[in-house]
């Protein structure tokens, strides 16, 4: 039997402090606790008697429990963000953060639930387990009717969906992607390029902005009649596999590129220029996001950069949905393009 050192303190399970234990030690009642604790504003608590409160939490260690405010106030403050099954880089990030933030001005906790496989229905109930306050997906296509309607019927009234199409039920946020497309390939056929390649990745996981940016493509050709030709480019995000594409591009006489977004275009320059092929004056290419790797590539890279609505705004629009639970599904614009024209196109 393994026997404890002499003076070694015995380790029983921690209770966790309460607010009573607070109260008592700052001397005030549990309801001055509460009132300070959650930054009640108004009322006629001093600013000792706040310091009070705030140094017992402190040496006690004490944190309020978000389940049993949810359960008295009736509302989780909880922002639940589905995660898209797919890296979409930087971008996203960044606007994740971005929106956390400014949810968090507003008095609300951002969750982000990653991918679990789950679609629909059951991608549906395990969201609503958690019992937030609004669900929005961040281009997750988990998110469809059916999970709209379970976690209508869970009591989450407030839903949002952000992608190139509403979801039935949803308050949507459009992020039309075809327009991508569009503006890249209407630049390459104004510069003159008649035999244009589209770039699309052999990623089946990215085919939810790829198909689309594809389709705007094929529509900015169409615009010119029959003077212009889009073909489809399949590539991996891959050295090894850009060298021989970058033969058969060249083989095939395209003179335009569009090459789905900035990282791709990267690739798919070196590869190009690999093979003896000069950019812009064989090949113009154009990329999609304007990252930093673009302005570093050499000839710098033409892009097409995506704005998306403000994260106050999406952020403020999160707010008022909950504020008014009943408000029939809105659709809002959330992407705006602008073509960024450099030297490689």
């Amino acid at each position: 039997m393994t026997r404890m050192a002499a003076g070694s303190p015995s380790r029983p399970a921690a209770t966790p402090p309460t607010s009573g234990d607070v109260a008592r030690v700052a001397g005030v009642s549990r309801a001055t606790v509460s009132y300070v604790l959650n930054n009640t504003k108004g009322g006629r608590v001093s600013e000792a008697t706040r310091e009070r409160v705030r140094e017992a939490a402190r040496e006690l260690g004490y944190v309020p429990h978000a389940v049993a405010r949810a359960l008295r106030a009736g509302r989780s403050g909880i922002v639940l963000l589905t995660a898209p099954a797919v890296t979409v880089g930087p971008l996203f990030a960044q606007a994740y953060a971005d929106l956390q933030l400014a949810l968090a001005e507003l008095g609300y906790t951002a969750v982000l639930y990653g991918p679990t496989g789950a679609r629909g229905a059951e991608a549906g109930r395990r969201w609503a387990e958690l019992r937030p306050d609004a669900v929005l997906s961040l281009m997750d296509d988990s998110m469809d009717e059916d999970a709209v309607a379970v976690l209508h019927k869970a009591g989450i009234p407030v839903v949002l969906s952000s992608g190139p199409v509403p979801v039935p039920g949803a308050h949507a946020l459009v992020t039309d992607q075809e327009q991508v497309g569009f503006r890249a390939v209407e630049h390459l056929a104004a510069s003159g390029r008649r035999r244009i390649g589209v770039i699309v990745p052999a990623d089946t996981s990215l085919r939810g902005f790829a198909e689309p940016r594809l389709a705007g493509a094929e529509k900015a050709a169409a615009a010119q009649g029959a003077a212009v030709t889009v073909v489809r480019q399949d590539l991996a995000l891959d050295e090894d596999a850009a060298a021989p594409w970058a033969r058969r591009c060249a083989d095939a006489g395209i003179d335009g590129l569009f090459a789905y977004n900035d990282e791709f275009a990267a690739l798919a320059v070196r590869a190009l220029q690999d093979t003896g092929v000069d950019v812009p004056e064989d090949i113009a290419v154009v990329g999609a996001d304007d990252l930093l790797i673009g302005r570093l590539l050499r000839p710098r890279l033409t892009t097409v950069r995506m704005d998306y609505l403000p994260a106050r705004e999406i952020a403020r629009l999160i707010d008022r949905l909950i504020s008014a639970p009943t408000t029939e599904p809105e659709t809002h614009d959330m992407l705006r393009t602008t073509l960024v024209v450099r030297a490689s196109a």
